[in-house]
């Protein structure tokens, strides 16, 4: 984490808010529940002019076909800016009726929101039996989204309980998902709700009523105005995509990060996805990042090698004295016990108790103090500052995918796309005779290209 975001952190624990984010390439984060804007804040940005191509494709719509704005939505069920946002929305649909239409896409934070996801299936199965809108808004109203709950909704709505189940196990329901999620990405999506007015971003994220007139108004003299030079009103939002660009995006950082063979990993050496991440064991930023490895070693065995590598930032004083430890524990074969334990125990990470934490594991304690004050922990700690300072990673944790940078990481869900992704350009090289020994150098410099962006 930079010590702005330290700033920043401590300036909202003061006046009392909770601060949590997670992006892709571009910040250090972790993805963010956007707060609402409040009198005591500053007046709401403008919104940017730039129209971001958001294609509608099968995802539910509420509203005429004929409105002349279109209002996307990327959400999340779990989330409470979203909720609170909801009740704007039916605002807003009540105040423009017949001029705006809402369209969903889904959003699941599931780092911070581990219902989001099953309430986002629950949704899509609903909507394959004409039910979308009527789950989408008991799921907003409800405080509770565990199994009984989702299936009571069902049965209330007159599902077929039976096909709904079945429908939330199909691939192709996970994929839109994945889909929702992937576009969120490309059009600089990283928290939740996130609102496209005509292709054009809402500042804000829950913004007031007033916020969104303001856009959705000055949106809608210009479709009046396209509908009177001849543009069919259902044609509009079409008309307006033809120019829109795709990506919100910067160009994506591509580095070789080298995976020195006596570094902490898991998974073959010539798997078909390297992953390397630059932690601090003393970050919350990291230990939000923990489960998502966890996740990633569960869901892939021998298609992805993943890399830990330290990056103890000084503003973090328990920091250097963690990795020590995390060293002295690999030297014992318990690296990954240790960093479960520091992870979960951050308040813990002195020296008397990381010596206790050892010896829980069924470590040598002497021999555990003994290999943390030693020269060689210690140059291995700096090899791996010095390489993350080479490859300009200044946040923790950042990620390095077949060389793409992640700072601060990815939800599960935006990782297993992007691995799904690696495996099936590592196989097109496999099979053009690449050989395995030099397949992530070729993966990395592939994905750079002449230009530095991935091909």
């Amino acid at each position: 984490m930079k010590a702005s975001a330290i700033v920043t952190l401590l300036v909202g624990l003061v006046i009392g808010f909770a601060l949590g984010r997670t992006t892709g390439t571009g910040g250090p984060s972790s993805t963010v529940a956007q707060r609402p804007t409040t009198p005591n804040r500053p007046p709401p940005r403008t919104a940017d002019a730039t129209v971001y191509k958001i294609p509608l494709e099968d995802s539910p719509v509420r509203g005429s076909p004929e409105a002349l704005v279109t209002l996307v939505e990327f959400s999340d069920y779990q989330c409470p800016f979203c909720r609170q946002a909801h009740a704007t929305v039916t605002q807003v649909e009540k105040k423009y009726a017949g001029k705006v239409r809402v369209v969903m896409k889904q959003f699941p934070l599931t780092t911070l929101h581990p219902m989001a996801r099953p309430a986002a299936l629950a949704a899509i199965a609903a909507g394959r039996q004409g039910k979308y809108w009527e789950m989408h808004d008991r799921l907003f109203s409800s405080p509770q989204l565990d199994p009984d709950t989702l299936e009571k909704y069902a049965r209330e709505l007159g599902l077929d309980v039976g096909r709904w189940k079945a429908d939330q196990q199909d691939p192709r329901v996970a994929a839109v998902i994945t889909r929702d999620m992937e576009l969120g990405g490309n059009v600089g999506v990283s928290g939740t709700p996130a609102f496209f007015v005509n292709g054009r971003r809402l500042p804000g994220g829950a913004a007031p009523l007033e916020q969104f007139s303001t856009l959705i108004d000055e949106e809608l003299a210009k479709a009046e105005t396209m509908v009177r030079q001849g543009v069919p009103a259902s044609a509009v939002y079409a008309k307006l995509q033809e120019k829109a660009v795709s990506s919100a995006a910067p160009p994506a950082v591509i580095k070789k990060v080298e995976a020195p063979a006596d570094a902490a990993s898991f998974g073959p050496a010539m798997a078909k996805v390297t992953i390397v991440e630059f932690s601090d064991f003393q970050c919350p930023y990291c230990s939000r990042a923990a489960p998502v490895v966890k996740q990633l070693k569960e869901a892939y065995g021998k298609d992805v090698r993943f890399v830990f590598r330290h990056y103890p930032l000084p503003m973090h004083p328990n920091a250097p004295t963690a990795a020590r430890a995390a060293v002295a524990a690999q030297a014992q074969g318990k690296f990954w016990e240790m960093h479960d334990w520091m992870f979960d125990h951050q308040q813990e990470l002195n020296q008397p108790s990381l010596e206790k934490a050892a010896a829980s594991l069924g470590m040598d304690v002497a021999r555990f103090k003994t290999a943390m004050e030693s020269q060689e922990t210690q140059a291995k700690i700096d090899a791996d500052v010095a390489a993350a300072n080479g490859n300009g990673v200044n946040a923790t944790p950042t990620f390095f995918v077949n060389g793409r940078q992640h700072v601060g990481g990815l939800p599960f869900d935006q990782f297993k796309a992007e691995i799904d992704k690696e495996i099936s350009r590592a196989d097109k090289l496999l099979s053009s005779g690449v050989k395995p020994a030099d397949l992530y150098s070729r993966l990395v410099a592939d994905a750079a290209g002449p230009s530095g962006a991935r091909n």
